[in-house]
């Protein structure tokens, strides 16, 4: 008999789970905190626990599937390597929609002439000799390119033809719009594209250190990654395509709840160490967000589940509110490394910093904070920033790492480029304090929180009388903030309320009320209507209150700890391509293929060449993704104008998708 193994790395942990072959039953199962120095620690930690609590050897393993949240986390906390963005064809306002500006975050741009017209015509020659004088100065600055052309979903040869030249003269990996997406809307492409290739690096040594471990250990079987729709791909495809591994780790947990509890209608709540996922489960299934993935403040192209990421989970950065006499608690959206966590392996630097703290009278500015060099690409740090990086050999107060406030900024920079890590409190080392957690230094959390209750708010006074009162106060910010994300998703999804801001609507007067059960002149009532999976290793510690506030059943289940690594080999391959067909002059049907343009007489006949390409195109794809016995499935979208009382065609979209169970190396 074969048997199934899924592994999740996230933020905090890596999770390995081994499923029978016929996926109906779990066997084995592991964590193991998740290496940021070298995934292949975390992850070889897991696996080799989750086989050993099986009692079955690595030779019998047939399929390896990985899930993760690293991509959607550095979305969200605004990290990512430096790469450059090659425009073609786009004008100067073209980069202040869509978000691109502030994604690029001062990444170089490079404008080069060129592009097409909305027919596939080209509008302008590609400035090829500009193109490859000016990627020449940036490739040793930068770890990959993004390419975006004017209509290149209507003909891509200007992309196609700039990354040959890209890969040619810099060596480095190049990310086409096209590729990514059959839409129109440029700038939300190049933001796409932008994303894609900011992430390349990172999936990559994921997607290698699971590889090596698996080959150290003698498994030889496919690996595939699930995207960002639940769907399975062959990890040598997410190598190029990494964008669509945004929002893997909370799609492999809608399947994984939908595998331990059956439940048909439901709210799935995943918290995890940065991320709080949240889906609404219809008839089974999540929905599939119609305008692309949202994550971290961006509207992507990428298909993936209806799902609100909120930066929001056990390893948020606690941050003390003190305006106003009062002060008060906030959670997120940046992760931090807790404090317990960073003591597990710097116990006497950690212990002496919180004690020399501690024995002072007033709490300094940087007390409580550390900071941890990460590995990752070095290319166009400036001068400050580099001085205190090449500081930074090893774990430290944050305060010995700078010699000057002018160098705060510099660190902040380093923090977003994932070169550099903060460790300071978070809900988990509330949680140590407060007996829910006991895996880490519960001794380092205790006088890290005392240290921050220590401080004061806007009337003076201290934030907490000691630890515990402090902590409390943590978790049930978690609590509320959580609840907020659920009424969000609710609102949501409810037609009732369409066209009203479901964020509004969560934090209304009247929903407070309703929750509180307020009973005065007007009595108000309100309770979530459907229940609540809580998945995630803190969940039963935190979202026992979260249902008692919404006023649903809450379930649980066994192995919740685990649900991405269990989603991660319960899904199928699937890939979906899409195609246009347009009509730029009566009696011509042009057929936009990626090999360029082709023209006919017809509507049907320039239809039935685009839906053999796609199918084709879809089919490969599919196999290149893992997929066996496939099944394909054709739907055209014609849009068409009634003129002097008969049809006028105006434009299709033709969408082909192959699926099919992933290839096994044994049975």
């Amino acid at each position: 008999m074969g048997y199934f193994l899924g592994v999740d790395t996230g933020g905090t942990y890596t999770d390995a789970v081994i499923l029978d072959e016929a996926a109906t039953e779990v066997i084995g199962k592991a964590k193991a905190l998740t290496s940021r120095h070298d995934l292949a620690v975390g992850i070889g930690q897991a696996v080799d626990a989750a086989i050993a609590a099986a009692g079955v050897t690595a030779a019998e393993v047939s399929l390896v599937s990985l899930s993760t949240t690293l991509a959607t986390n550095a979305l969200v906390e605004g990290q990512g390597g430096r790469v450059a963005l090659v425009v073609i064809g786009f004008d100067a306002d073209d980069l202040t929609r869509g978000g691109l500006t502030e994604a690029l975050k001062g990444d170089p741009v490079l404008s080069v002439a060129g592009g097409h017209s909305h027919a596939g015509t080209e509008a302008a020659a590609l400035d090829m000799a500009a193109l490859e004088a000016e990627v020449g100065k940036l490739g040793e600055e930068v770890m990959g390119f993004a390419v975006a052309a004017r209509f290149a979903t209507r003909n891509p040869a200007h992309e196609m033809a700039a990354r040959e030249v890209i890969r040619r003269v810099t060596g480095r990996p190049v990310t086409c719009s096209h590729e990514l997406s059959a839409q129109l809307n440029g700038p939300k492409r190049a933001l796409t594209a932008v994303l894609n290739a900011r992430l390349i690096g990172m999936i990559d040594r994921l997607v290698a250190a699971c590889e090596r471990h698996l080959l150290a250990i003698g498994i030889d079987a496919p690996l595939m990654v699930v995207r960002g729709d639940g769907a399975l791909i062959s990890a040598a495809m997410v190598r190029e395509r990494p964008i669509e591994t945004i929002l893997s780790g909370p799609a492999a947990s809608i399947v994984g709840a939908r595998w331990l509890t059956g439940a048909s209608d439901a709210l799935v709540s995943d918290i995890g160490g940065t991320t709080t996922d949240v889906a609404l489960l219809r008839d089974g299934l999540p929905e599939i967000d119609p305008e692309g993935a949202r994550v971290g403040g961006f509207r992507t192209m990428v298909e993936a589940v209806a799902m609100r990421t909120t930066g929001l989970g056990g390893d948020s950065e606690v941050h003390l509110v003190t305006e106003g006499l009062k002060g008060g608690l906030r959670l997120g959206p940046r992760r931090l490394i807790p404090v317990s966590l960073l003591a597990v392996e710097h116990g006497a630097m950690v212990h002496a910093a919180l004690d020399r703290w501690l024995s002072a009278d007033a709490v300094g500015e940087m007390d409580g904070r550390f900071v941890v060099p990460m590995a990752g690409q070095t290319g166009g740090l400036s001068a400050r920033e580099a001085a205190v990086l090449e500081r930074l050999r090893v774990p430290m107060p944050m305060a010995q790492a700078l010699t000057s406030r002018l160098e705060v900024a510099a660190l902040e920079r380093l923090v977003a480029r994932g070169l550099v890590m903060v460790a300071g409190v978070t809900p988990s080392d509330a949680s140590h304090v407060l007996g829910g957690l006991d895996a880490w230094d519960r001794a380092a959390a205790e006088k890290a929180v005392r240290l921050m209750a220590r401080r004061r708010t806007g009337a003076g006074e201290r934030f907490a009388s000691g630890p515990e009162p402090f902590a409390r106060a943590v978790v049930d910010q978690l609590t509320a903030q959580t609840v907020e994300c659920l009424l969000e998703a609710a609102f949501g999804e409810d037609p009732a309320f369409a066209g009203e801001p479901p964020e509004a609507l969560a934090r209304h007067a009247l929903t407070r009320a309703g929750l509180a059960r307020h009973r005065g002149v007007i009595e108000v009532t309100a309770r979530l209507g459907v229940p609540v999976i809580g998945l995630g290793a803190s969940a039963p510690f935190y979202y026992g209150a979260v249902g008692a506030r919404l006023g649903c059943e809450m379930i649980l289940p066994d192995h919740a700890g685990v649900a991405n690594a269990i989603g991660a080999v319960a899904g199928q391959v699937s890939q979906r391509v899409q195609g246009i067909v347009s009509s730029p002059a009566e009696g011509r049907f042009v057929a936009h293929l990626t090999d360029g343009l082709q023209v006919f007489s017809t509507r049907d006949a320039a239809l039935d060449a685009m839906e053999a390409a796609l199918v084709a195109e879809a089919s490969d794809r599919a196999r290149r993704a893992g997929a066996v016995d496939l099944r394909v499935t054709v739907a055209r979208d014609v849009r068409e104008a009634e003129v002097e009382g008969r049809a006028m065609f105006i434009e299709a979209t033709v969408t082909a998708k192959a699926s099919g169970r992933p290839r096994v190396a044994h049975g």
